[in-house]
């Protein structure tokens, strides 16, 4: 009987984790770590763009009081950036602080709603707010903002309808 030499015993060539298998063990985990940073990154723009329309949301709000607190002037027209009649249709929007004049209180609130809008969502040309209220009290507000940098599809549009 012969005895077979240890050096190429079937149990010794199998012994520990050759370097072929370290290495694509290190490849599939950098494979998930990035997979992980890149669902990481795009939850934060889905967070960035969510957090915009929460301040349009407030925004419109925000205007839709102080035209209830001045209502007689609201239903004359003095918070209107728009005097087009037609329902449903893109209201003509201010997009510059200084566009909108000082000679009112209507004005000043104006001027402040649309400072916050810029403040809040962007100061941009593309941020921009509309207003229009009919003599009925149907009053429509219009926020317009740029969320390509949240991930979003561009221009986005909040629309906010309520009777005074």
């Amino acid at each position: 009987m012969m005895k077979m030499s240890s050096k190429h015993s079937p149990k010794r060539r199998q012994s520990g984790a050759g370097l072929i298998e370290v290495l694509v063990s290190v490849v599939v985990l950098a494979i998930g770590l990035l997979g992980m940073a890149g669902l990481q990154a795009s939850a934060l723009r889905g967070n960035q763009s969510s957090y915009a329309r929460g301040q349009a949301v407030m925004l419109s709000y925000y205007m839709l009081d102080m035209m209830r607190a001045n209502r007689d002037r609201a239903l004359l027209g003095d918070f209107n950036t728009d005097n087009n009649a037609t329902p449903g249709a893109v209201l003509a929007p201010i997009c510059n602080v200084t566009d909108v004049p000082q000679d009112t209180l209507a004005d000043n609130m104006r001027e402040d709603w649309l400072a916050s809008i810029k403040s809040s969502l962007g100061d941009t040309a593309q941020t921009c707010g509309a207003i229009r209220c009919a003599a009925t009290g149907e009053c429509t507000i219009q926020i317009t903002w740029d969320d390509t940098r949240a991930g979003g599809l561009g221009q986005q549009r909040f629309e906010t309808r309520s009777r005074l």
